[in-house]
């Protein structure tokens, strides 16, 4: 298992891509100011940026602006075969679903540790 990105939720995606790329200096390798999603080159890891509804939307959650309880947060970890991962976690771990593939080129699964941080597993796939 292995990081590979941070991936902070965000209400106001456009803002946050600019700052993220104009003030910090971060180089996009993913996504655009007007999407949803973008990957910044951090360095040994990658720091995402995904808007805050679309990723309850993606766990199946409830979603408000004004909630101070929705994620802010998660910690992506890419594994050999995400199945295979939670086959063998699935007795330890509270998964939020099933494995699902994603049309965006990955196979995710998440769960959250015993503090209520979210947690991501993924493998990458063809793009659909």
């Amino acid at each position: 298992m292995e990081l590979t990105h941070t991936r902070i939720l965000v209400d106001c995606f456009k803002e946050c891509f600019i700052f993220y790329r104009d003030v910090m200096g971060f180089e996009p390798i993913w996504g655009t100011e007007e999407g949803r999603y973008a990957d910044f080159n951090a360095g040994n890891t990658t720091l995402a940026l995904f808007d805050r509804k679309s990723m309850a939307d993606a766990i199946n959650e409830a979603y408000s602006v004004n909630d101070q309880f929705n994620d802010r947060i998660v910690l992506v970890f890419q594994v050999k075969d995400v199945d295979k991962s939670f086959l063998e976690l699935k007795e330890k771990i509270k998964f939020l679903s099933e494995p699902i593939s994603r049309q965006y080129g990955i196979r995710s699964v998440n769960f959250r540790d015993p503090a209520g941080n979210l947690i991501e597993l993924y493998h990458e796939i063809p793009m659909e």
